[in-house]
């Protein structure tokens, strides 16, 4: 994204209501919570099926899909 687009993205940010711009992010904090179940079940699947290797990968996704969940509720918080 070029420079001056994301200001432009910025701004209109800004200018939404402090509501408006929790459903926004409680709305990503549902998605990243729902992925965080799909590579966890990925994962587990991976795991039963032999896969090690795709399974460790799977969980590491889940992990920092885990911490951007957690980061993102914390920043939801601090709207409030």
């Amino acid at each position: 994204m070029p420079a001056r687009a994301g200001i432009a993205h910025l701004r209109l940010w800004e200018a939404r209501p402090v509501e408006n711009r929790r459903a926004v992010l409680s709305s990503a904090s549902t998605t990243l919570e729902e992925l965080v179940e799909r590579m966890a079940e990925a994962g587990e699947d991976a795991q039963v099926r032999g896969d090690e290797g795709l399974a460790h990968d799977l969980f590491e996704v889940e992990r920092t899909l885990r911490m951007a969940h957690r980061r993102l509720e914390g920043v939801t918080r601090r709207l409030r």
